[in-house]
């Protein structure tokens, strides 16, 4: 089993609305603002255990990332312009969200 990629670099863009994330083995790629929102991996958003979703509100399309503040050595936790900051974002979800693989 091989260690997970390690971010090398996150660029947070706020005229394209995007978070660009490069990782130690080379690759990278970007996400909207708005998808990191409606993806969130708090339990506001996906929900408590194994049941549906909650439903949510839609999301601005002019959603912000206020800051971003480290957890640890293994995530971030991001600080929305609607307020949003519950949700923790390993750096496996920020490669899944970014890169997909």
């Amino acid at each position: 089993m091989t260690a997970p990629a390690w971010p090398a670099r996150l660029t947070f863009r706020a005229g394209a609305q995007e978070l660009v994330a490069e990782f130690d083995d080379g690759k990278s790629g970007r996400v909207p603002y708005k998808r990191l929102r409606a993806e969130s991996p708090s339990a506001e958003v996906q929900g408590h255990g194994r049941g549906p979703k909650p439903p949510q509100k839609p999301v601005p399309d002019d959603i912000r990332v206020l800051k971003a503040e480290p957890v640890g050595r293994y995530a971030l936790r991001l600080f929305f312009s609607d307020g949003h900051s519950s949700g923790l974002y390993t750096w496996n979800i920020l490669r899944a969200l970014t890169v997909g693989d």
